[in-house]
């Protein structure tokens, strides 16, 4: 990491108030929820790494004499004889008169470095009104960790009537989300807690997870209705007819209205998606000619004489 005051823009001879001054301005600056920069996250970040060394008196006099690197960690130097000493909770060196200093690295409750604490700054830099009651300092004042997106895929009977489905989310874990019936596509589920921890003490980040409905042998998902092609036969489009046409609730009886053309649809209300909070979609049907398998004279035939002596043009709008 690069010099800690250099970071910070302050001279070494700068006081306590000079130091969180500096350091104030630069965590508003690149604070990840409200600066735009890309690399935001990672200036931030050295930011406050920086202000645990000098906003500390003690880690700051052990940075100035070299005793500590700009990470905080220790800088070991061998002695005849006797090993560098460090052990995972401080270091030894060869004291002024001759001796061995050896220094402890305590941590404060709750982790972190003893004598140092962000907490309060933060409070000054989001607001006195995200603290928590009594004066004391909240989590939800420190910035949270952040939010993982995953994608999983449900039937339409699932979306319909609801379910339970497994999801592996980018943090690794896998976890059973229950779906609510009548969801629509592209909807998102909202797992509290579920996404990246806060690098600072916050609160743990929540887990997204966007429901795709499935594709469906026939049936298309608009919004909350539904559609469908149905196939019909020549003269039930030219004579009219009553047909069966599949619904999500079992197949209901539509009349065709006799001279429809193929791409007419027809509306069959309250039978699309449900609706737990409002009115139910509907169905669209869009209706299909489609002619006999194979070549039938008399159809032929016919075709021919209309061609001679009724001729129209269906594409005439069409530039």
């Amino acid at each position: 990491m690069r010099d800690p005051y250099t970071i910070l823009g302050i001279a070494k001879t700068a006081d306590l108030a000079e130091i969180k001054k500096a350091y104030r301005k630069l965590a508003k600056k690149y604070h990840p929820d409200q600066s735009k920069d890309p690399k935001a996250k990672d200036k931030f970040a050295e930011v406050s790494a920086a202000y645990e060394i000098l906003g500390d008196e003690a880690k700051r006099g052990q940075y100035d004499r070299g005793e500590i690197d700009a990470e905080g960690k220790p800088r070991f130097q061998g002695f005849e004889g006797f090993g560098a000493g460090a052990g995972p909770g401080g270091f030894t060196r060869r004291s002024p008169g001759g001796g061995f200093e050896h220094f402890e690295f305590r941590s404060a409750p709750g982790g972190g470095a003893a004598g140092f604490d962000a907490s309060d700054l933060f409070s000054e830099l989001f607001g006195a009104a995200r603290r928590g009651g009594g004066g004391q300092q909240s989590r939800t004042s420190l910035p949270r960790g952040e939010d993982v997106s995953a994608e999983i895929s449900v039937s339409l009977r699932e979306a319909v009537h609801g379910g339970k489905s497994r999801v592996t989310l980018p943090t690794g874990r896998t976890l059973e989300v229950s779906i609510p019936a009548g969801i629509e596509d592209g909807q998102a589920i909202r797992l509290k807690g579920q996404g990246h921890p806060s690098a600072y003490g916050g609160e743990t980040g929540d887990a997204l997870v966007t429901v795709k409905i499935a594709k469906h042998p026939y049936f298309r998902v608009d919004n909350r209705d539904l559609r469908l092609d149905l196939p019909l036969t020549l003269y039930e489009a030219v004579l009219g007819a009553k047909v069966n046409v599949p619904t999500l609730d079992g197949k209901v009886e539509l009349t065709v209205p006799a001279g429809s053309n193929g791409g007419r649809t027809l509306r069959l209300r309250g039978k699309g998606l449900p609706n737990p909070s409002g009115t139910p979609g509907d169905l669209l049907v869009t209706l299909r000619i489609v002619l006999p398998d194979g070549t039938d004279p008399d159809l032929t035939a016919l075709a021919e004489k209309w061609q001679k002596q009724r001729p129209y043009d269906p594409r005439h709008d069409l530039a």
